[in-house]
């Protein structure tokens, strides 16, 4: 078992790798940058500015292969100093070769040195670990929730095959599969947070504005109020599978659960305000903060890498005669 463990951890080296080898060339392929935003911004048009950079279809990698003579002269003939692009070119780190600049990044990760946000100012590290509880949080709840619909269901379903029980509810679980949490976290808005419905739940964050005046039973009650909608739309999306997985006992498969997990927070914390990694890589996508950008990319595939040794040990540990060493050979 230890030889299997080590050779599991040696290949989370090269998998990290290969992820941000790829996501780092479509990110510098990609039409738009920090420099053409800051530079946006400052002539007060963004929008003008975001088009006509989408129009061209030239990333980052591109401008730089291009030299700074022609892209000068481009955005010299636009009423842009090319002093200034050269300065925010430095200031970003876009004034050395892409390969460098992916070199720099990987051994500055290896020592979890995550950079500085191009536009909050502040570590990377340190932005991540403020949001992560928030994250955490949600991950735990709907994991808890998950397993404890759909292990039961998946059993009743089991005793139960074939009879009507069965049949509707997995009509109920094709259903929930086929719905993407984002969607569905969607359609709660609509209906219960202040849509075109009833406004039962709140849209936005975790806790209401007077928590701090709250006695602790009514904080309790308030975080609870605020967590129930997002929960809702994540456990909808993971208990689906996991129900069926348990009623066939297909044992291997319950890891994607962690996939589905992290894959499915992002969309909620945006769609509901929640301060949490996920809101801060859509915001980082939007503004193009290539640091916070990679920095959350690399710390979720690390995070679920682990978790996927974790869970292979986890399955030895619950029944001893999963032996993936003798698998493999």
């Amino acid at each position: 078992m230890l030889a299997y463990i080590a050779r599991r951890l040696l290949l989370v080296v090269p998998t990290l790798f290969g992820i941000m080898l790829a996501n780092f060339i479509i990110v510098q392929a990609a039409p738009g940058g920090p420099v053409d935003l800051m530079l946006a911004r400052l002539r007060g048009h963004a929008g003008e500015a975001t088009a006509r950079v989408a129009s061209t279809g030239v990333g980052e990698s591109g401008r730089a292969a291009r030299g700074v003579g022609e892209e000068g002269a481009t955005r010299a003939s636009q009423g842009i100093d090319p002093d200034l692009v050269r300065q925010l070119e430095k200031q970003f780190g876009f004034d050395k070769p892409a390969w460098q600049r992916f070199v720099h990044m990987i051994r500055s990760y290896a020592v979890f040195d995550l950079g500085t946000s191009f536009y909050r100012d502040r570590p990377v590290l340190s932005l991540m670990l403020e949001k992560l509880p928030v994250s955490i949080t949600l991950g735990l709840w709907t994991t808890l929730l998950v397993y404890l619909i759909s292990i039961p269901l998946g059993v009743a379903k089991a005793v139960r095959d074939g009879t009507p029980f069965d049949v509707w509810t997995s009509a109920a679980v094709i259903v929930g599969y086929a719905i993407p949490g984002f969607l569905f976290a969607i359609l709660l808005v609509v209906l219960f947070a202040g849509g075109s419905f009833a406004h039962w739940f709140p849209l936005r964050g975790l806790t209401s504005d007077t928590w701090a005046q709250l006695s602790w039973p009514q904080r309790i009650l308030d975080y609870l109020w605020h967590i129930a909608l997002p929960v809702t739309a994540l456990v909808v999306g993971g208990f689906a599978s996991l129900a069926m997985l348990t009623k066939n006992s297909f044992l291997d498969e319950i890891n994607k659960q962690y996939v589905m997990l992290f894959a499915g927070e992002l969309l909620i914390e945006v769609i509901f305000s929640l301060n949490g990694l996920g809101l801060l890589g859509f915001e980082a996508a939007v503004n193009r903060d290539y640091p916070v950008m990679f920095g959350t990319l690399y710390l979720y595939t690390l995070i679920g890498l682990l978790l996927n040794i974790v869970t292979d040990l986890t399955y030895t540990v619950v029944d001893p005669r999963i032996d993936f060493e003798r698998r493999e050979t």
